[in-house]
């Protein structure tokens, strides 16, 4: 294959996975808007704090998309298509009855998950009343991110981008109308959430059903024997425990940062939202080629590998840079966009400059991690999510901190990008000399 068709395959699966990014941030803000069009700061408060617990849900669905995307385009690969059907039965079925469970127990504790998590006699009513609906979507939720990983590892990257499109426009039509037409408030963003992750499951189960996939999810391929569960489960897990282990890690860094004031913690969080953007083309790209990466893996295409990985981190690097760029250039109006305040905002532009400076390596790291990902190699990905955050981000987040103060807490963070890549960089390149090593989970 040259590098023209090289490239053409590759943004045909990236760009849809970026476009999924971003409309994964525009769901996730759209509740937050239209509720603060209220003018009610309580039920503000009671959607951020029932956020973590929708968090939990998109950390189990991982495991099974992640899971999905690197064991079936492997399989695929190597011209297994009847243990690429069992793969995809045991991520649609499990994510289905793993969403399920959840909910019940979600449901049966939801009073002392409010509590643990800070419910205020205030927000108690409201975040219960938005938890208890928005739970009960468990396992459609679940089920839409297996059905999109294994839509990816087929080659069907725009059937997957358009499902998530779907839903969240939909989810961003029925906010308005259902918080503050209908008047129904916090509630009425919990149904809006709500209808539309069922609606979105239900394009995922239509694809599926109307045999425009090359693949079965039919349970009676269903299989957890013959290492189909764990192939899933070493890659998902490290990838969920990731997610998990980022939330912990703000929450420590919310907690130093409050010593400083809330101008400061305030600041902050705007600079972590902002940044987001900038690793949104890194994220979509790194799971959009994953599928592709995976798939020479199973054919043992090494030099079409080489290829896509370079294709890879070239697009990415250069897509990051010029959206850094324009952070930078732009710094000040883009804050203003957050924050008015004086002190807040001379906080978050000197804040987001600092944490600009490392963006290009996240974007790197997590081409890397993708990668090691395709190899199916999950006892690394494992490693280095956890040496990521809690072996040098948290660790350095209390040594900055007594060291440089807010400042300190901020430059953490760059740190331990810098030391994870160079880890990164380390294992990936023992394990791509080592083929006895490659496939270890």
């Amino acid at each position: 294959m040259n590098s023209s068709a090289i490239r053409k395959q590759a943004i045909s699966n990236i760009i849809p996975a970026i476009v999924v990014e971003i409309m994964m941030l525009i769901y996730n803000l759209a509740d937050t808007f239209f509720i603060a069009q209220t003018h009610d700061p309580l039920q503000l408060a009671a959607v951020s704090l029932a956020a973590p617990v929708f968090l939990v849900l998109i950390a189990m669905g991982i495991i099974f998309m992640a899971g999905a995307m690197s064991f079936i385009s492997r399989s695929l690969g190597a011209g297994q298509r009847e243990r690429a059907n069992n793969i995809a039965s045991f991520c649609v079925w499990g994510s289905i009855i793993t969403g399920s469970i959840m909910a019940v127990i979600f449901m049966f504790f939801i009073e002392r998950i409010l509590r643990a998590i800070g419910a205020s006699p205030e927000t108690f009513k409201m975040a219960y009343s938005y938890l208890s609906i928005v739970i009960a979507s468990a396992p459609f939720v679940l089920f839409s991110m297996a059905c999109g990983g294994i839509m990816r590892a087929e080659e069907h990257a725009t059937g997957a981008m358009i499902g998530q499109i779907f839903g969240n426009m939909l989810n961003v039509v029925l906010d308005p109308i259902m918080i503050l037409w209908f008047g129904w408030g916090i509630t009425g963003a919990a149904i809006a959430t709500s209808v539309s992750i069922v609606i979105g499951a239900m394009y995922y189960a239509g694809y599926f059903l109307f045999g425009r996939s090359t693949i079965s999810i039919h349970v009676k391929h269903f299989k957890i024997k013959d290492g189909i569960a764990w192939g899933v489960l070493a890659i998902g897990i490290p990838s969920c425990l990731d997610l998990w282990l980022m939330s912990i890690s703000q929450i420590i860094m919310n907690s130093l940062m409050s010593v400083y004031g809330d101008m400061a913690v305030a600041a902050a969080g705007v600079m972590m939202r902002i940044d987001q953007i900038t690793g949104l083309f890194a994220m979509g790209a790194g799971q959009g080629i994953q599928p592709l990466l995976g798939f020479c893996v199973g054919a043992e295409d090494w030099e079409k590998y080489k290829a896509m990985l370079k294709f890879a981190l070239n697009f990415t690097i250069t897509l990051s840079l010029m959206m850094i760029a324009a952070c930078y250039l732009f710094t000040n109006k883009i804050v203003a966009i957050f924050l008015t305040e004086p002190e807040a905002f001379s906080y978050a532009v000197k804040f987001l400059r600092i944490k600009l400076s490392s963006s290009i390596l996240f974007a790197v790291f997590f081409i890397f991690i993708n990668a090691l990902q395709a190899m199916g190699n999950g006892r690394a990905s494992l490693i280095l999510s956890v040496c990521r955050q809690c072996v040098l981000y948290m660790p350095l987040l209390f040594i900055m901190n007594y060291f440089a103060g807010e400042y300190g807490i901020i430059w953490a963070l760059p740190l331990a990008e810098l030391l994870s890549l160079l880890q990164t960089v380390i294992i990936y390149g023992k394990i791509i000399f080592n083929p006895k090593i490659l496939f270890e989970a």
